[in-house]
């Protein structure tokens, strides 16, 4: 991508108050400079000196990203890459020293120990509350993180499970990337356009328990029916993605009070509740699931 177009990419974001990150493949697989060092077993650094950190220097410089996702890193050690200058400079004389953002793929083995945050692997999923800010990344194509002629409908995420996974990962504190594969001219297969639209759908009418919330005390009920919970100051956030045959969800770990209420993301209502023993409420849920594609969302307010 060149000249006048690129240079587009780069001021819309920014004009949209939109926060602004770049890719970046430290190796190039069939580079002769990259094959030429690995050859000699990462002993030289003709690739690095000579293309990737000018490249790195200069994409900081003209187009000063919020965040640099890097990528490639794997072959070699980040004493290869020189990892440790560049990050050097990009946090203490960069231009964007106080606002970038990194994540953890500079050398082989810096991955869940090093960065920003932490990508650890692809389609990384913790199985508890991580201590450090984390990402996990992902494809719609559970096949290809690019674009395929002869990719299938049974391939890829449907709307349901990219939901689940996108509240699976907040309630765990976490980002969620989640890639779609361009053609060469830049546009979207309708199967990736419709999967988008579909989160963006979701995300109106209960994005509440998205932006700008915290993991709560419990992250994860799995009692009766599988409950991700996410808060924001006072108020806790269930999200349910099955709608019970008969209209009652008992949420088992939230203390109640006199003051509790609960209501139901996109719908007009408070809902009636009753507690369950010394923690837990039983919620009388709507007659008819309100239209969403796979998911609801509690909000409950005077609650422990």
């Amino acid at each position: 991508m060149h000249g006048v177009t690129r240079d587009r990419l780069y001021c819309s974001p920014h004009s949209r108050s939109l926060h602004y990150g770049l890719y970046h493949s430290l190796y190039e697989w069939f580079h002769p400079l990259y094959l030429a060092d690995k050859k000699a077993g990462f002993k030289t650094q003709e690739f690095v000196s000579r293309k990737t950190l000018p490249e790195l220097y200069d994409l900081v410089s003209r187009y000063k990203p919020d965040l640099i996702w890097s990528d490639g890193d794997w072959e070699a050690p980040d004493s290869y890459w020189n990892s440790t200058q560049f990050l050097a400079w990009l946090y203490n004389d960069s231009p964007v020293k106080d606002s970038v953002v990194t994540n953890d793929r500079w050398g082989a083995g810096c991955s869940c120990k090093h960065g920003g945050y932490y990508n650890c692997e692809d389609k990384y999923t913790p199985g508890q509350l991580p201590k450090h800010k984390w990402e996990k990344c992902t494809s719609v194509d559970q096949l290809s993180w690019g674009n395929r002629k002869n990719m299938r409908l049974d391939q890829l995420l449907d709307l349901p499970t990219i939901i689940k996974d996108l509240m699976w990962t907040v309630s765990l504190g976490g980002n969620y990337l989640l890639n779609v594969g361009p053609t060469a001219d830049g546009t979207l297969p309708v199967a990736f356009e419709e999967r988008l639209r579909g989160v963006g759908d979701w995300l109106r009418v209960n994005g509440e328990a998205v932006y700008g919330s915290q993991p709560w005390r419990v992250q994860i009920e799995n009692a009766t029916l599988t409950i991700c919970y996410s808060a924001k100051g006072s108020q806790v956030f269930a999200v349910f993605f099955q709608w019970p045959s008969d209209f009652t969800l008992r949420l088992t770990v939230p203390k109640t009070s006199p003051s509790t209420n609960v209501t139901l993301l996109g719908y007009p209502k408070p809902l009636k509740w009753t507690p369950l023993h010394q923690t837990g409420l039983s919620v009388l849920l709507p007659s008819l699931p309100p239209p969403a594609p796979s998911a609801w969302t509690l909000k409950l307010q005077g609650v422990q």
